[in-house]
């Protein structure tokens, strides 16, 4: 409080006492609960409902997918399989066609082998006989001399 001296002409100076003024507050900042916690804690609920919906569909999305590239999968590798075993039944069927044919050749050429020894054997024995009257004839030849 601060004290004013009002003087009055020719009387007794009074002092009086004077309340200062209050300083008015800035209006607007109320010290009130405010209630954006209960709202946030609201929408990060919400938005985290939301992010677990979204992931769900996403999971389950790529199971789907993921089955899908899985009977694709399968389905390639049955044909892969066939194709193989198709192949590997060529492959016996042209086997077994070279190995008649082989077998045929080695007929052949036994039956040639044979021909051959049975030409010789008889060639050896004309031979024979050709030397045989080649020294009979020689003998005779000497003792007619």
């Amino acid at each position: 409080m601060v004290e004013v001296e009002n003087k009055v002409t020719k009387k007794k100076p009074v002092t009086r006492k004077r309340t200062t003024a209050k300083k008015k507050t800035v209006a607007g900042k109320k010290t009130t609960r405010k209630k954006t916690t209960v709202s946030n804690a609201q929408i990060a609920a919400a938005s985290r409902h939301a992010l677990t919906e979204r992931l769900k569909e996403d999971l389950a999305a790529t199971k789907l997918a993921l089955k899908q590239a899985k009977l694709v999968a399968n389905e390639e590798l049955k044909l892969a399989k066939k194709a193989a075993q198709d192949e590997a039944a060529v492959i016996k069927e042209q086997l077994n066609a070279a190995l008649k044919r082989e077998k045929e050749l080695m007929k052949i050429s036994e039956k040639k082998i044979k021909k051959m020894l049975i030409t010789g054997e008889h060639w050896e024995k004309k031979q024979l006989v050709k030397i045989r009257k080649a020294i009979e004839q020689a003998i005779s030849k000497i003792k007619k001399k």
